[in-house]
């Protein structure tokens, strides 16, 4: 069951359509209507809250982008091996 489950994951991360999904969801999170939802002269953690978000907005799309790259990258491993 956890292996079914894993396949099922890791065949959805390499299709084309969640990339396009992903790029489209960076793109509306770095427009007008959110950049400026976080765009207050509040500081958490001492951070302008733009900033903060911005930055971890950055730092989640470098982790999903790592997460479909590997997923690709195993899904070519075991079709060369076969």
């Amino acid at each position: 069951m956890k292996t079914n489950l894993k396949q099922i994951v890791l065949h959805r991360l390499k299709l084309k359509d969640t990339w396009v999904i992903a790029f489209v969801l960076g793109l509306v999170m770095m427009n007008y209507p959110f950049i400026s939802i976080f765009n207050k002269p509040t500081l958490p953690f001492g951070i302008p809250l733009l900033y903060l978000y911005l930055l971890t907005g950055w730092v989640f799309s470098i982790c999903i982008v790592y997460l479909f790259s590997r997923a690709a990258r195993k899904d070519s491993d075991t079709k060369g091996h076969m």
